[in-house]
C-alpha cells in the first residue's frame, strides 16, 4: 500500500507548473555544467555496445538497461543529479518515475536523449565545455 501512496503523491506533484516549467527535464548542455552529476543510459546492452560514448573528461556514465534498474538500484547514487536518457525518451520517462518512487529527488530526463548529448560533443562545443571546467 505504501508504494501506491508514494506513486499517487508523485503523480499529484506532476502538475501543469511541474511540466510547464520543465522541472523533470534538463538540457545536455546544462547537465554537463552540473557539478555533481552523472548520466544514466537506460538503453539495452546491445544498443550501448553498438553506439556509446565515454565521458572521461566530463562525468560518469552508468549503463543500466531499463529492465535491470530494479536489480541494480543501489548503483545509482541519490546524492547526484542523475540525467536519464535513451533514444526516444520513453524508457527514460519510465525510469524517471520509478526512481522518484524510490526517493530519488535529483533525477532529470535529458532533453533529446542520446542524439542531443552527441550534439554537445561536437569539437567546438566540447572545447568550450572542457575550457570552462578547467577554469573552475
Amino acid at each position: 500500500m505504501k508504494e501506491k501512496e508514494k506513486l499517487a503523491s508523485i503523480l499529484r506533484s506532476m502538475t501543469l507548473d511541474f511540466f510547464g516549467r520543465g522541472k523533470h527535464k534538463i538540457s545536455p548542455e546544462n547537465h554537463f555544467k552540473s557539478e555533481d552529476a552523472l548520466f544514466l543510459d537506460v538503453r539495452s546492452s546491445k544498443e550501448c555496445e553498438t553506439l556509446s560514448f565515454n565521458l572521461v573528461h566530463h562525468m560518469q556514465v552508468l549503463n543500466i538497461p531499463v529492465e535491470e534498474i530494479p536489480d541494480r538500484l543501489e548503483e545509482i547514487p541519490k546524492n547526484k543529479i542523475v540525467g536519464i536518457f535513451c533514444c526516444s525518451g520513453v524508457r527514460a520517462t519510465v525510469v524517471y518515475v520509478y526512481l522518484r518512487l524510490f526517493g530519488y529527488e535529483k533525477v532529470r530526463i535529458i532533453e533529446g536523449g542520446y542524439c542531443s548529448i552527441s550534439e554537445e560533443l561536437k569539437p567546438g562545443k566540447l572545447l568550450r565545455l572542457l575550457e570552462s571546467k578547467n577554469k573552475k
